[in-house]
Order: C-alpha cells, then structure tokens, then sequence
C-alpha cells in the first residue's frame, strides 16, 4: 500500500499566503508541465516528459547553459566498472552522510544510477573512453573506495551533459523560455498547483511578468550558494526554487548541510562572488595537500587522507590553516608535468593560468568555499514535495540520498535518477487543475515586502561571518539577529505604509536569499552538534543520541519560521507535520536548543506511514 506524501490543504502543503511583490501577470502560456530550471535534472524530467506525450515548457533564468550543471568538473559516480556494485557506492555514499542518509533513497540512487547513465549516453553524452578498449575511463574522488567517476573532456564533464541535453531539448521542440527568474507558485480554488508566475528579462517575444499555467511544476532550479560572499556557484544561485517553495508552503529539510569544497582557488583575503574550483579528481589522481612547508597534513587525519570525504578535508584545511596563521594550504600536483594537466584538467589548468598560477610548476593556493547545498525541498522517492503538484530535483531538492555531506559526483546522477522518477509519476498519475487564483487586482502590485537590492551583500557577509564552514552559537545567534533585523525592518516599514523597495530582479533575489539564509540560520541554530558539512566549534562532538534526525522547516502565514525535527534519519518513516488551521498541535519532545527570533515551536509530526 502506498501513502500520499502530498499534504495538500490539510496543514504542511497549504500555501502561506506570501508572495513576492510583483506585477500581476501580462501574458501566460500553457503547459502539461512546466519545468524550472535547464540543468541535468530539469532538462532530464522535461525531456522524459515530453517524449510521455506531455506539453513541456521550461523556464530558465538566463540561458540554457547558463546552470550549475556546465561547471561540474569532476564527473557521475555510478557502479559501472568491473568489480563495482551497487552495494559498495551505497556503502561509500552513507559513510559520506555521517549517519542521516535516508537508506532507500540511497538504494534507489545506486540501483537505478548506471542504467540513468547510460540512458544519457543514448541521448548523445560523449564520455572519455579508453582509446584502444573504448571502455569508459573511471577516476576516482573522497569519499570513494573505488575508480567509479565517468567524466568527460577531462574536467569538463558538466559542460559535455549540459551540452548532449540541451540539443536533444531542442530536437525534440520542447518549448523554453529564458531569462526568466521564476516568482512564486499559482495555484487554484482548492489549493492544487496551477502553474507559476515569472519574469522575462530583456526584449524579446515575451517581457515583464507573466505566468505559465500548468497542473504540475517541477522545481530543478539548483542551488544557494550565492548566500555566501565566497562560493563556487554562478551568480544566477540565489536559492529561488527553495524560496517559492517556502511562500507555497512546502517543507524544507537539512538546510544546515551546506557543503564547503575543500579546494577552491584562493583569490585573495577580499574575493567574493563565483570561485574557481578546482575539482576533486585532481586529488583523485594524486595530488597532495601541502602547507606552506610541503608537509602533507591530512595524512594521519584519515585513512584516505586528502580523498576522505569533503567535510573531513574542508576541516583538515581550517585546522591548519588556524596553527599556522595561513590564510590558504596548497594543493601540488606539479609531478603530474605538463601532458596530464593538458589532457587530463584543461579546464582547471586555463583557470589556474588566468589567476597567474601554473600548477604545472607551482602548488596551487586553495581554501573552503561554499559550493553544494545537502538540503532543500523535501521530497518522496517519486520527487514529490508536500505542496499538491509541485516536484522538485537536482540540488534545489532533499531526497535524503546526501544526509549530512555529500558523496562526489553524487549530484548529477541524483538529478538523473530522481528527474526520471519524477517524469514516470507524472505520466502514471497526469495531474489536473482549475484555473490559477491569482491575487491582487488587475493592474495593481501585490505581495509581500521586498529588501533593497544592496541587502543580497548584506546577507553574504553576515552568512560568511557566522554561518560558514565553521559555526558557534555565538556566531548563529549573531547572524540570526542581523538576519531578522534587516527583515523586520522591510516588514515594519510596510505593515505601517505600504512602501517597499521597487520591484525587479535585484530586490527578488535579495528577498529570496534573506529567506533562505533565515532558514538555514535556524536549522544550524538547532542543530547542537558537529555532524558532516555542519561543524559548531562550540558542539565538537556527534550526538546520534538526540540528533540522528533531520530538521525540518516550513514558513507560517505569520511569516515565522516552524521547526520540529523527524523520528529519525528516514525519510519514508516519517510523514509531514499535520497542522490545523490555527496552528495548534502538541509540542514535540524535541532537543531543547536556542531558538532564533523568528522560530515557532516544535510541532508533533504525524504517525510514520508507508511511501513508495
């Protein structure tokens, strides 16, 4: 027997009645699906959709390549070589999650992975391949015990996926729409998913805001990286999927998990915005961590040493980086000479390059950085959120496969597989929905109040100061209270007068990071335990007692945060909360943790129910 996760209008998928200051929308399209996002996971759902018989339109926020996907170096981690097994990558990805994977989700990641990959070699991916077997060549990264990373021109596997779809996407006519920052959710009469709302930037067929009406919405927007100062993460990474979802209703989970790549090309004491990575198959392929000495530090600190997995590493970094008063380490792979960098990293060997660094010679300056986001938009094993119709894949979702800390080169497979699961529900069970109830009169702006477009700054600095790779209660509560007064400052001023900053893509996306930041601010708050990505100083030490759980988030109509935490570290196991209209439900026996500002209590979660 199989339960329904979607929570619809009876507590946890009820929307919030917040949205985004905007115009109401000028023109509107209609779709089967429409699909946000143009990376593995949203061009996969679209693309398996689509050949089901739907009417597909995705909407993107700039190109079509313009998504994290074209920036993964490293690779798809599936079981493919001789000797590999599912089992063994399901062992290596829980190890990775410091014990809050959620088992089945892994199970069904590992299972179904190689069979997704190679689907995606049929869609026209070329992977690099062994020139007298034409084997696929397989590498190696943290967390992994064996070579089961495929890539693709070296370093430049995101960019070849991101390529292949995109032109099976336009082979098969599938209607797109860029430079479109997608707004919040449509919904009808009865609270059902209806389509959403947009806005166009630039001239073009298409401008302003409009909508894009449709029974089922899938969120594959990436991730959030950009509510850092420093990160990995395009500049287009402002957490909108996980923000709408929020405004929907929609549960949010494990947000507290973000994770820090261990080696990022270091720019300088003052650098901001999109970092250089440089991959983790570099060290897959031997280079090591040095400090400024040449001594290799994580030896002794693992038994993998620089391939354990990316939270001990990132960890191994700050701690030396704290003894010796440096302000970066080194990565040196300067034995591999001038034909591997070449053929193997050209990617990273040109960035490298541009910043006055030849790895061929010379170490590489690396540090932290902010790079993946474990949580997002609760999801069942058929990506389906606890709003009625809306799914979400790829990073902006929490599957459960990550837990704590993700394993490399876990993403792109995740948004595979679950972008397929996705596509199957939908044409097993096509949704339905009436006309969209859109609020506010014609003509008139509507929503809730919008910061500043200079806050989006605001909120990376105080997230960088005391929510980064190393956390305390001290620096959570300092970042929580900066965080709340920046949002009750827009919210005082327009309950008293109406007024708000003027709507545009600045000031959404600045709204949409203060909301995400609040929400993981909270859960990191809460969380008084070092487990994975999330290290508090201040809590060194893993509590599987009280804290083998996830947390999980939902906005209120109060504007206010709901936190409680699940039974346990299954997904399945546990249903969402059921609230009833007032919000009244018996507290849960949940740690007791400093709560920030804008935290309601714990609520008792429902009886564990059997999904998929």
């Amino acid at each position: 027997m199989t339960a329904t996760w979607n929570a619809g209008r009876d507590g946890a998928g009820s929307s919030t009645g917040i949205r985004l200051t905007a115009p109401p929308p000028g023109w509107a399209l209609r779709a089967d699906v429409v699909v946000v996002g143009s990376g593995v996971a949203g061009l996969t759902v679209a693309l398996r959709c689509a050949a089901a018989g739907a009417k597909v339109t995705v909407v993107t926020k700039a190109h079509l390549d313009d998504g994290s996907t074209r920036w993964a170096q490293g690779g798809i981690a599936a079981a493919l070589g001789d000797g590999d097994t599912p089992d063994q990558h399901l062992e290596d990805t829980l190890v990775a999650g410091a014990g809050l994977c959620d088992e089945p989700a892994v199970r069904t990641l590992v299972t179904e992975g190689a069979d997704a990959v190679r689907r995606l070699i049929a869609t026209g991916a070329h992977f690099d391949t062994d020139a007298a077997t034409g084997e696929l060549l397989l590498t190696r990264e943290g967390g992994h015990r064996r070579r089961r990373i495929t890539h693709a021109g070296g370093d430049a596997t995101g960019a070849e996926v991101s390529r292949a779809l995109i032109a099976a996407v336009r082979a098969a006519g599938i209607e797109f729409v860029e430079n479109a920052l997608v707004l919040d959710l449509l919904t009808d009469a009865e609270g059902r998913t209806a389509g959403v709302t947009l806005h166009v930037m630039g001239a073009g067929a298409r401008d302003g805001v409009g909508a894009v009406h449709a029974p089922a919405v899938v969120l594959a927007t990436g991730g959030m990286g950009q509510v850092f100062a420093a990160t990995t993460n395009p500049a287009v990474s402002t957490g909108d999927g996980v923000a709408l979802a929020l405004r929907a209703g929609a549960e949010v989970s494990d947000l507290e998990f973000v994770q820090f790549h261990p080696t990022v090309l270091w720019l300088g004491p003052d650098a901001e915005g999109q970092q250089p990575l440089v991959s983790e198959a570099v060290r897959g392929e031997g280079a090591h961590l040095v400090d400024a000495d040449g001594v290799r530090f994580m030896v002794g600190q693992h038994e993998l040493a620089e391939l354990a997995p990316r939270d001990v590493v990132a960890k191994g970094i700050l701690r030396r980086m704290q003894e010796t008063g440096a302000a970066h380490m080194y990565l040196d792979a300067t034995h591999f000479g001038a034909q591997m960098w070449e053929q193997r990293f050209p990617t990273i060997l040109a960035a490298c390059r541009a910043h006055g660094i030849d790895p061929v010679t010379r170490p590489i300056p690396v540090s932290p950085a902010a790079h993946y986001a474990s949580g997002g938009v609760r999801t069942d094993l058929r990506g389906r959120t606890t709003v009625p119709g809306l799914y979400a894949c790829g990073e902006v979702a929490c599957t459960g496969v990550h837990g704590a800390n993700r394993l490399a080169s876990n993403s792109l497979l995740e948004g595979l597989v679950f972008a397929e699961r996705i596509a199957a529900d939908i044409a097993a069970h096509p949704a339905v929905s009436g006309e969209p109830v859109v609020p506010g009169p014609t003509g008139q702006v509507h929503g809730d109040p919008l910061l500043a477009s200079e806050a989006r700054y605001e909120v990376q600095r105080i997230m960088s100061a005391g929510a980064g790779v190393l956390r305390s209660a001290e620096s959570l509560t300092v970042a929580a209270g900066a965080l709340e007064r920046l949002n009750t400052a827009a919210v005082e001023a327009y309950d008293r007068d109406g007024k708000t900053a003027e709507p545009c893509v600045e000031t959404w996306e600045a709204t949409n990071l203060s909301l995400v930041a609040r929400v993981l601010v909270a859960a990191a708050r809460r969380r008084e335990e070092t487990r994975g990505c999330h290290w508090r100083d201040d809590r060194p030490d893993r509590d599987d007692a009280r804290w083998r759980r996830h947390l999980v988030v939902r906005l209120t109509p109060h504007r206010t945060l709901e936190v409680r935490t699940t039974e346990g570290p299954d997904f399945a196991g546990t249903r969402p909360s059921r609230i009833g209209d007032d919000g009244a439900a018996a507290p849960h026996p949940a740690p007791a943790a400093a709560q920030a500002p804008t935290e309601a209590p714990d609520r008792q979660p429902a009886a564990p129910k059997e999904f998929s």
